[in-house]
């Protein structure tokens, strides 16, 4: 076989249980052809081109259960907040910017710390900032925006907006906006001003771009979708959950597949909002039956149960620390059972953003209500959760969704969350994985970018060295289970196992490999480990290691 690939001299964890270790991979034609010793895989691929790994460490190409391609990759352009604080930082940063991208409608920035100026951030902090631009800055969970008065002036909603039920233009009492947007609907206005509102309608409304773009819109937005999937092959990631998206999403991967420049397999799902009938639900079934091959596809339908614990609006059974506030459901329970009921019917995958206990147990009722099957619905986030609705997630067989990266303490976010917002009574129901396993759950990691780094190796890092909070019990899997979470597991909770997440004769030659011995290597250094190649269908989509 003229294009058939060896990779020797690899310690190959192959995720395959019938045969878990190799020293050798050999793949053509984008499929894996052998994976045994050096000798087997030789003799099975005569003449290959090998690939000497020096000993690192091969794994399936991981498989991210949870970001935002889009969206992430049209931020790679915008200002990075992270890290900044305090008001002469943020000014700096911002003026910086201003300075460089005079031809900017709005400044957009990314990663603003929910305690960037140690106290509720106004539109007229952001003034004193920058008072004769429109400038925004969004929180690192993407759930809220704070814009200054040029912008909520620009974007029409500095006296306030009628909002659907969960999304808020936040108003003072001097009856003008105070420059507190919350969700996607409050603040689509301000990302309106930049030219990008159309990549947001599928998580913001579940619509598509009208007019449909044409092609010079479409060219420019599949330039940001590139630029996703190229950073996502520097992570090692060949296959993706877009949790984002709509039809016009798929159009683009796949104008980008015929352009031979989609280097990772993409599930996008039907987002459904609580104003919608069920009707719109045919929308979804159409997508699915649409996008069903191997690079692009759809099939799942995507809900919010509830927002964010920072803001306060993840859904509660209790009320937040200090405060009478829980939050609300979107969807009110009963409904929310019909939804389920009828997408199930349809023989759709469910995925729920469900962050507090509350909106965990609605989505678990709905599931229940929805019936037994192979459909493997799905939770996103399980932040919080009551001890009663722990064994039912294994039992029903839902998938948990958890994101390493996310509990305070474990990576990027501050340990001040636990302390402010959950509250020390709920340590031990907070950011469960271990327990969830325990109790018989699928678990499946990922990163949900840009809310925080898509780096693979700095996700199992958290992982592997997250903080035990007080009074709780230690919720770190150990190196082969968190693996498996961003390989095999992610893989099935996607319905992709028939194709990917394992190195196995007959699927993808979808591989990463490790700039080391992965075993080997410190937990506290993984993150500092740099991916030496990754390959997607046989394709080399990232080379970190020059290998001839």
């Amino acid at each position: 076989m003229s294009d058939a690939v060896m990779i020797t001299n690899a310690k190959v964890l192959t995720m395959d249980a019938a045969r878990p270790r190799a020293e050798a991979v050999g793949f053509a034609a984008g499929r894996i052809m052998a994976v045994g010793t050096a000798a087997e895989v030789a003799a099975a691929l005569p003449g290959a081109r090998v690939i000497d790994a020096g000993g690192r460490t091969l794994l399936p190409g991981f498989v991210e259960s949870h970001l935002h391609l889009v969206l992430g990759g049209a931020e790679l352009s915008q200002l990075q907040l992270g890290g900044v604080h305090g008001f002469d930082d943020l000014r700096s940063a911002f003026a910086a910017y201003g300075a460089a991208h005079p031809e900017k409608a709005i400044l957009l920035a990314q990663g603003a710390s929910y305690e960037i100026l140690g106290a509720p951030v106004t539109r007229r902090d952001l003034d004193r900032i920058m008072p004769d631009r429109p400038i925004a800055m969004m929180s690192p969970d993407h759930h809220t925006v704070w814009a200054n008065t040029a912008a909520l002036t620009a974007a029409g909603i500095l006296q306030g907006a009628v909002m659907p039920h969960g999304h808020e233009v936040v108003m003072g009492p001097d009856g003008l906006a105070t420059g507190e947007l919350r969700e996607f609907e409050a603040f689509g206005p301000i990302l309106a001003l930049g030219g990008e509102a159309h990549l947001q309608l599928g998580i913001a409304t579940g619509g598509e771009p009208s007019p449909w773009p044409a092609a010079a819109m479409r060219a420019a937005d599949k330039e940001k979708v590139v630029a996703g999937l190229l950073h996502c092959a520097a992570q090692g990631i060949t296959s993706m959950v877009n949790m984002d998206g709509n039809r016009y999403t798929c159009e683009l991967l796949r104008e980008l597949q015929e352009e031979g420049r989609l280097t990772a397999r993409v599930k996008v799902p039907f987002h459904f909002k609580p104003h919608m009938e069920l009707s719109e639900l045919d929308r979804a079934s159409a997508m699915a039956a649409e996008y069903q091959g191997d690079w692009v596809t759809s099939g799942f339908v995507k809900m919010f149960m509830d927002g964010v614990v920072d803001s306060r609006t993840a859904y509660m059974l209790h009320p937040y620390p200090g405060t009478d506030v829980t939050g609300e459901p979107l969807f009110e329970p009963e409904r929310f059972k019909a939804i389920c009921r009828e997408i199930a019917a349809r023989g759709l995958q469910i995925a729920v953003h469900a962050i507090g206990d509350g909106a965990v147990r609605t989505t678990i009722d709905g599931y229940e209500a929805a019936g037994p099957g192979d459909l493997r619905h799905r939770i996103e986030h399980i932040e919080l959760i009551d001890k009663a609705d722990i064994p039912r997630i294994g039992a029903l067989g839902i998938t948990a969704s958890l994101q390493p990266p996310h509990p305070p303490g474990a990576m990027d976010f501050p340990m001040s969350t636990m302390e402010t917002v959950i509250g020390r009574s709920r340590w031990d129901d907070a950011y469960l994985c271990r327990t969830l396993v325990e109790a018989g759950a699928r678990v499946v990691f990922a990163s949900d970018w840009p809310v925080t780094d898509v780096s693979v190796m700095r996700g199992l890092q958290a992982a592997l060295t997250r903080p035990t909070y007080e009074g709780a019990a230690d919720q770190r899997l150990d190196l082969m289970d968190s693996l498996y979470a961003y390989t095999a597991g992610g893989a099935w909770a996607a319905h992709m196992d028939a194709l990917t997440g394992r190195l196995m004769p007959g699927l993808a030659a979808d591989l990463v490999l490790i700039d080391g011995d992965i075993e080997a290597i410190a937990a506290k250094d993984l993150g500092q480990t740099r991916i030496a190649l990754t390959i997607s269908g046989g394709n080399t989509t990232y080379e970190g290691v020059r290998f001839g």
